[in-house]
């Protein structure tokens, strides 16, 4: 098992129980398939560097878990497909930085 990192931009027209549900669905994947997914840190609703699909903003999740190569490419499919995330990432994680906790993000003035 190898530690990864995923971000997630979700769309912003959903509400924060939505959001909530579209990463409980990532990390039902992760724990059915024997992975082990950690706690995902909300950093809220934040602007865009770039317009995407015609929005400006959208709600940025990141989480940490750990889990199988075979898990990672159905994962990374799935992301790919939904309709709820403008946009992921997922990076593996070496093992000095795994299971640290993530510094707090700064609040960007509205």
């Amino acid at each position: 098992m190898t530690t990864y990192e995923a971000m997630l931009i979700v769309i912003p027209e959903l509400d924060e129980e939505q959001v909530e549900n579209t990463v409980g669905r990532f990390r039902t994947i992760i724990e059915r398939t024997g992975g082990e997914a950690g706690e995902p840190k909300h950093w809220g609703r934040r602007k865009l560097a770039y317009e995407i699909d015609n929005r400006t903003d959208g709600f940025y999740v990141v989480m940490e878990f750990t889990t199988g190569e075979r898990t990672l490419v159905e994962l990374k499919r799935i992301l790919r497909v939904s309709d709820d995330v403008l946009r992921h990432t997922i990076v593996k994680l070496p093992p000095s930085y795994a299971h640290k906790p993530l510094p707090e993000p700064e609040e960007v003035p509205a």
